[in-house]
């Protein structure tokens, strides 16, 4: 069995308090990401502003081998400032459970539909290869995150993001719920998992073993709150524990984890 490894040390693991890459670590990350041989590098969110789209330009120009993802919100705005950078591949994020669509945008889920088909094609007038992501998923109705699913495949979405958002799941729920939507949803999914109860390694293990082939890591683990899956340990479990390939290369891993806990100490340096 192989599987995809979609890292985003350069956006959520970013949002790790008090961390800023400048443009010339994000790039030499991404660099050495690619190097590393994984599939996809889920870049930053163009529509931060000025500092970041110079960085993510830097990057681009590049020609890394990996996919390189702009992040966006279901926003013709944010869209547009990732296609302004350079961007073919867009990842567009939206909430799928009540709590986030109710109570936080205060909105319906029929908004939520009618916001990312909008999106969805507006990315892809511009020809870009777009993918939908499906914010607080593991607290979500399985029905609507189908829904959502269904609604970006008819609008040529190629996958979508199963977010763990606030890390509640654990290893045998995640298996049950995989197993579950795989054979239902209508585009592969792409598991992203935090690490609040230390479990985001164990429960990507579990995703895959549901015949999940898509996996969202940062290096290090490093991300907002707890963090994410660890490359590294995701990675070592797979290959090592069930001979799962992944496309990584694990000579490459100790130059990669160098490269991102310097940048990491660096930052940890200036706001002393």
């Amino acid at each position: 069995m192989k599987i995809a490894m979609v890292d985003t040390t350069l956006r959520d693991g970013e949002q790790s308090a008090g961390l800023i890459f400048s443009a010339a670590e994000k790039a030499a990350i991404a660099k050495a990401l690619d190097e590393a041989g994984v599939f996809a590098i889920e870049a930053g969110i163009p529509a931060m502003g000025k500092d970041e789209q110079f960085a993510l330009r830097e990057i681009l120009a590049h020609n890394l081998k990996a996919q390189v993802i702009a992040w966006n919100r279901a926003s013709r705005e944010d869209i547009q400032a990732s296609i302004d950078c350079g961007f073919v591949f867009i990842h567009i994020s939206v909430p799928v459970s009540d709590l986030h669509i109710n109570y936080k945008l205060k909105k319906s889920r029929e908004w939520v539909l009618r916001e990312l088909k909008d999106s969805l094609a507006y990315a892809r007038s511009f020809g870009c290869r777009v993918f939908a992501g499906a914010e607080d998923a593991s607290r979500a109705d399985e029905g609507f995150f189908l829904r959502v699913a269904e609604t970006a495949a008819a609008i040529g979405a190629e996958r979508i993001r199963y977010a763990d958002t606030v890390g509640c799941l654990e290893p045998f729920k995640t298996h049950e719920i995989m197993q579950r939507l795989k054979s239902r949803c209508a585009l592969p999914i792409e598991v992203h998992l935090h690490n609040d109860f230390g479990l985001a390694t164990a429960n990507a293990v579990a995703a895959v073993q549901a015949g999940i082939g898509l996996v969202s890591v940062t290096v290090g683990g490093i991300g907002e709150r707890a963090g994410n899956a660890s490359l590294e340990q995701v990675m070592a479990a797979l290959t090592n524990l069930h001979g799962v390939r992944t496309g990584i290369k694990r000579a490459k891993i100790p130059e990669l984890a160098g490269i991102v806990s310097r940048a990491c100490g660096q930052c940890e340096r200036q706001a002393q």
